[in-house]
């Protein structure tokens, strides 16, 4: 059974800094990807960044280019999501995902990509 379990939410004031955690159990994405998603307070999911378990390869979306960075430790079988010049506008619950773990050359950004979901973390930016 596949189990996401995401660390390190938080509340920090705009221009601040975190970094989310997540671990996976029973998965393994040779050929897969894990990301991160985020759901404000009545907006819509969205991708936030996702990364490719065969290269490393990276994705983001265009609002938190060149402010977050996803990576990963295979070993631990861990991804992260360091977090800076955070903004009110981050405010979110942060989910990590995971898909089947095989079968893919590249990772996207749709939700419906993603087979495995952890329970979430909040990250609150006051302004």
């Amino acid at each position: 059974q596949v189990q996401l379990v995401e660390s390190g939410g938080g509340s920090v004031q705009a221009g601040g800094s975190l970094r989310l955690s997540c671990t996976a159990s029973g998965y393994t994405y040779t050929h897969g990807c894990m990301g991160w998603f985020r759901q404000a307070p009545g907006k819509e999911r969205e991708g936030v960044a996702t990364i490719y378990g065969g290269d490393g390869r990276q994705l983001y979306a265009d609002s938190v280019k060149g402010r977050f960075t996803i990576s990963q430790d295979k070993a631990d079988n861990t991804i992260y999501l360091q977090m800076t010049s955070l903004k009110p506008d981050d405010t979110a619950m942060y989910y990590c995902v995971a898909d089947r773990g095989y079968g893919r050359s590249s990772c996207g950004l749709r939700e419906y990509a993603y087979n495995y979901w952890g329970q979430g973390t909040q990250v609150t930016v006051s302004s």
